[in-house]
């Protein structure tokens, strides 16, 4: 049995267990025999759930749908998951505009597919005593991507290597998105208006002067 996996029925050897149906309703301490021919009579399996406790706590339930639905929730979650990988990107302190515009593409694509990006440039021999040209290389650099990403780390110099870090933005709305979520908005908005409004009452209609037959007599 894999120590991962609660006890169930037989392999329960308890003498006694408290016990939960299926629904959530407590059964009450009773000997784990009559548990287990409890649960055979509902066609289910007794589980024990919280082993540690005086006495164990037992569930009735289909253990094998259980473990199936786990399983799923497992995939689906894993499924969801992402894992953020960091790949690089690297730049020199003579690097020409086109290269530039090459490795501005490759961060893109990089930031857009979720991944981190990291941004190094390497200082060859009296390169170093120059970082202050890589700082711009990498500021320019930086100002271009900021419609895609941030700047997770500003740009240090560790020995010859001046690295930054940038992160993929929040994924953004689409025009349509955020059109269908301004009216939904401005219309909950009107309806909440309408309901705060007070009523307005009919005006009341002046009463026709009804002439009496002694006023028409003169």
């Amino acid at each position: 049995m894999d120590i991962n996996e609660p006890m169930i029925n037989e392999e329960i050897r308890d003498r006694e267990v408290r016990v939960i149906s299926a629904d959530g309703t407590q059964l009450g301490v009773m000997a784990t025999r009559a548990a287990i021919e409890l649960a055979e009579q509902q066609g289910l399996d007794l589980v024990k759930i919280v082993p540690t406790a005086q006495p164990p706590v037992c569930k009735l339930m289909d253990y094998d749908k259980h473990r199936y639905e786990q399983s799923k929730r497992e995939r689906e979650l894993r499924k969801n998951q992402r894992i953020v990988t960091l790949k690089e990107v690297q730049l020199s302190a003579t690097i020409e505009e086109n290269d530039v515009q090459t490795k501005f593409k490759n961060a893109v694509k990089f930031l857009e597919d979720g991944d981190k990006v990291k941004v190094s440039i390497r200082f060859r021999g009296r390169q170093i005593a120059h970082a202050d040209i890589g700082l711009k290389i990498m500021q320019d650099f930086a100002s271009r991507i900021e419609e895609y990403g941030t700047v997770e780390r500003r740009p240090m110099l560790e020995g010859r290597h001046m690295i930054m870090i940038l992160a993929p933005k929040a994924e953004k709305k689409s025009f349509a998105e955020k059109s269908q979520q301004r009216k939904e908005k401005k219309a909950a908005n009107e309806a909440e208006k309408a309901e705060e409004a007070p009523k307005k009452e009919p005006k009341p209609q002046p009463k026709k002067k009804v002439k009496r037959e002694s006023e028409n007599m003169i």
